[in-house]
């Protein structure tokens, strides 16, 4: 009787070193899953209508996730989309203007695209600013004529700061309808020590006799 006692206490004190286990590697496996754990985060379609350009974004969606370093001044975002913009307002077919400038030159009367009629998106990236409201001129800001870019994009940027990421872009020739898509584009941002926000952009310029700006925001969405 009294060995059948001791084997008893054998087991149960086997079965209770055998759940501790099981329940330490649980939480070691939990807390693995919180630190490196991403974040799907679908934003909602937008239009905007300008003179001679209806710009619309579909498919946006982001995809977070956190810095391997666990520093909490780096972090990644997976952003994904679909831009067009319906154009009815180019008056020429490859036309190079605006020529109604001062002096006659081309790429004059604002056009930051350097006379070329053009549809650019990317996001706007801020480190504890808050870009909800954000506005005004993009074309001031950045060169909208240059390269389109895609893969992946580095974003160092330091608390209070506010950068402009181009991700890619397309010339307009004549009218009708262009589409930018771009899929699981890698914004890396760095040396951002506080919260970092994000939002899409998309600029229609439209060059000729007549100068167009049309500007589409996405919803503002956090990094972390």
């Amino acid at each position: 009787m009294a060995l059948n006692v001791k084997n008893m206490s054998v087991v149960r004190g086997a079965r209770m070193a055998g759940a501790a286990a099981v329940a330490a590697v649980a939480i070691g496996l939990m807390s693995t899953g919180a630190a490196h754990a991403d974040t799907f985060v679908p934003l909602p379609d937008g239009q905007k209508a300008g003179p001679g350009a209806v710009v619309s974004r579909t498919g946006e969606s982001v995809l977070i996730s956190p810095s391997l370093a666990a520093n909490g001044a780096g972090r990644t975002a997976w952003v994904s989309g679909t831009v067009t913009a319906d154009v009815t307002g180019v008056t020429k077919e490859g036309e190079a203007g605006p020529w109604n400038g001062a002096t006659n030159d081309k790429g004059t009367n604002n056009s930051s695209t350097h006379g070329v009629s053009r549809i650019s998106t990317g996001y706007i990236v801020g480190c504890q600013v808050d870009i909800t409201g954000l506005g005004g001129s993009i074309g001031a800001s950045m060169d909208l004529s240059g390269p389109s870019v895609s893969g992946s994009l580095t974003v160092p940027v330091s608390a209070g700061q506010v950068k402009f990421v181009g991700v890619s872009g397309k010339d307009i020739k004549k009218n009708g309808k262009y589409s930018v898509q771009y899929q699981d584009t890698q914004l890396e941002v760095q040396n951002c020590g506080g919260y970092a926000q994000a939002r899409a952009y998309t600029v229609v310029e439209i060059v000729g006799d007549n100068y167009s700006k049309t500007t589409l925001y996405g919803q503002p969405f956090s990094i972390g």
